[in-house]
């Protein structure tokens, strides 16, 4: 009788171990698609915009009513600055993200180009799908005759 009962309680071990082994490898799997998923769009969209355009292609997104991100100094961006353009210092960029909007294609300008590729490198990382550096700078912005203010 103790046999019996122990064998029950063996078998239904195994049972429970089969159902639990089934769901953590359907969990997985779901986790596993979701991310894939999320990720693969992302990359997609990032992979659309090239992670630099020159002055005459930021001007194109410009028209076309791209959202640029001026990285820097509040002394810099008094003496000119591109129309429209929205100055976030790269020192202040983490934690200002949010004034950044996510579902539009964002364009990092500085004066030559070296600050604008570190704000695109944080946004890209902070998981903005569409960004792009300006190379170059407001320098190459203003040799190509685009209007500064």
């Amino acid at each position: 009788m103790q046999r019996r009962v122990e064998k029950r309680r063996k078998k239904r071990l195994l049972q429970l171990g089969v159902v639990v082994a089934v769901i953590v490898i359907v969990l997985a799997g779901a986790v596993w698609a979701f991310l894939s998923h999320n990720s693969s769009d992302a990359d997609a969209a990032q992979d659309a915009l090239p992670a630099t355009v020159s002055a005459d292609e930021a001007y194109q997104l410009y028209q076309d009513g791209a959202f640029f991100v001026d990285v820097r100094t509040l002394e810099e961006w008094d003496e000119y600055h591109i129309p429209g353009t929205t100055l976030i210092p790269l020192d202040e960029l983490g934690i200002r993200i949010d004034e950044i909007p996510r579902d539009q294609i964002i364009v990092v300008v500085c004066g030559l180009g070296p600050r604008s590729q570190i704000g695109y490198d944080i946004l890209v990382r902070a998981g903005f799908p569409q960004v792009t550096s300006m190379s170059g700078g407001l320098e190459s912005w203003a040799a190509a005759g685009h209007p500064l203010e």
